[in-house]
């Protein structure tokens, strides 16, 4: 038994809600029952939604809440594979909605969308518009529950029709993981993928990256977005046709290639790391009375910063808890323009140091410590790292405290052979925050130390697109 089900909600956000539900129980041969209503989402349905679906706030108002319908739909579906086209979003809402109730919904399930790939190849684009379409089917109300399900129905019918006797049964075998997947993705692509650390690109049917990720299993982590399929998930299930990917071999390389490539493709689901500019930054000197400030300007004034930040707020704000953190003076981090002492020591938060009642030696190892905490990166080295393939290594060079770039090479380290493949990248704060972070939880990290800058020619970021 089969039950092809079609819902119409709110919208795609994190609060999306159900306004109208259609069920058709197929026993493999014909409709046998049916069943339609519209549900009150108990919130207002968007404009772009009213127009698109008909289905407005006045007409719901006094339809029945999800809740009263759920024992009905949990009966008639009790015993049937859920079919839907694009599946995923169908049961996921419908899974989301009884989660919300405390019932864990779980049934079989086959999307037409990846049958239809499968017994009618070569069509453009396969919307339930385009295919049903091409197949001749008629539409009544479209993006209305009903006429969307019904004509679900006829589709279900003609892919019977063209199955060969293992369609079906292969996309529901036990160990199938289709029915979680994106439509547009075909199963082959995902077996491809290896299970060790790299960089995957999410592509739409036009070829565009829309995400970017990193991963130390690049195949278990592109499944679970397609297995939780909440919030961002779900809103890039439906667009996802095609994943490409870089191993690197270790996860500080993906780290820092997974932020290099968000910034240069920008794609459209991920919403960290996209900034591109450090306008400021944070650094240290010593003034005249032996006092070591920390203070902040515009980064292109700054030759040698300890730390970069996107806006001169996240600076103050990072210097106001290195301030309470260290106990330090905010005078001395251009936190109060004073040439006396400062607000904080009339509250005794302030040790004293601009009243000369605390010895510029103790401050100043505070100040130091501060700077320790940071993680600041410090002269010229390589970092080495795990390589891709057997007798490969990859290497990160850091120079004057500042990300260079990374590469791969073959057989024992040598300068000169990194020198030559080294492909240049460009130095940020979030750059800077992953190699802090990689520094202060890597216990003894190889590296090689040099004296002085390699200035190495090496080549530009290379990527596949």
């Amino acid at each position: 038994m089969y039950a092809i089900i079609d819902l119409e909600t709110t919208g795609h956000s994190a609060g999306n809600r159900i306004t109208e539900i259609a069920v058709f129980i197929h026993d493999g041969e014909q409709v046998v029952q049916e069943f339609q209503t519209l549900i009150n989402p108990e919130c207002s349905i968007p404009h772009f939604i009213q127009r698109l679906t008909g289905i407005d706030d006045e007409m719901v108002k006094d339809s029945p809440r999800f809740y009263e319908v759920a024992e009905e739909v949990h009966r008639l579906t009790e015993t049937c594979v859920f079919v839907a086209h694009n599946v995923g979003f169908d049961y996921g809402t419908l899974r989301q909605a009884y989660a919300e109730l405390g019932f864990d919904y779980k049934r079989k399930r086959l999307c037409t969308v990846r049958l239809a790939r499968k017994a009618f190849p070569g069509q453009l684009k396969y919307s339930l518009g385009n295919i049903c379409q091409y197949l001749g089917i008629q539409i009544e109300a479209r993006h209305r529950a009903y006429g969307d399900a019904k004509a679900t129905v006829s589709l279900f019918e003609k892919i019977m029709a063209a199955d060969a006797g293992d369609l079906i049964p292969r996309a529901l075998h036990h160990r199938s993981r289709e029915g979680s997947l994106p439509p547009a993705l075909d199963l082959q692509v995902i077996e491809g993928l290896p299970e060790r650390p790299g960089v995957y690109y999410f592509k739409d049917e036009k070829g565009k990256v829309i995400y970017v990720g990193k991963a130390i299993d690049i195949r278990s982590r592109v499944l679970g977005h397609f297995y939780t399929k909440g919030g961002k998930d779900r809103a890039m299930h439906e667009h996802v046709a095609h994943v490409e990917y870089m191993e690197t071999g270790s996860e500080l390389m993906a780290l820092l290639l997974e932020s290099a490539e968000i910034k240069r493709l920008y794609p459209l689901f991920n919403s960290a790391q996209k900034n591109r500019r450090d306008a400021w930054a944070i650094f240290n000197y010593t003034d005249r009375q032996g006092v070591e400030h920390l203070a902040y300007a515009a980064a292109k004034q700054v030759k040698r910063p300890l730390m970069n930040f996107y806006t001169i707020t996240q600076c103050r704000q990072f210097l106001e808890t290195i301030q309470d953190t260290f106990q330090l003076c905010p005078r001395y981090l251009e936190l109060q323009k004073t040439n006396g002492t400062c607000f904080h020591y009339g509250l005794k938060q302030c040790k004293g140091v601009c009243a000369g009642e605390e010895a510029v030696l103790l401050y100043n190892e505070r100040v130091l410590e501060a700077i320790e905490s940071i993680g600041a990166l410090r002269g010229h080295l390589i970092v080495l790292l795990e390589g891709r393939k057997e007798n490969e290594y990859g290497y990160v060079l850091i120079e004057s405290g500042l990300y260079k770039g990374y590469g791969f090479a073959i057989g024992e380290p040598n300068i000169e052979t990194m020198a030559s493949g080294l492909v240049h990248q460009e130095d940020n704060s979030d750059i800077q925050r992953i190699l802090r972070s990689f520094f202060r939880h890597t216990e003894s990290p190889e590296i090689l130390e040099l004296d002085e800058p390699m200035n190495f020619s090496g080549q530009r970021l290379l990527s596949l697109f």
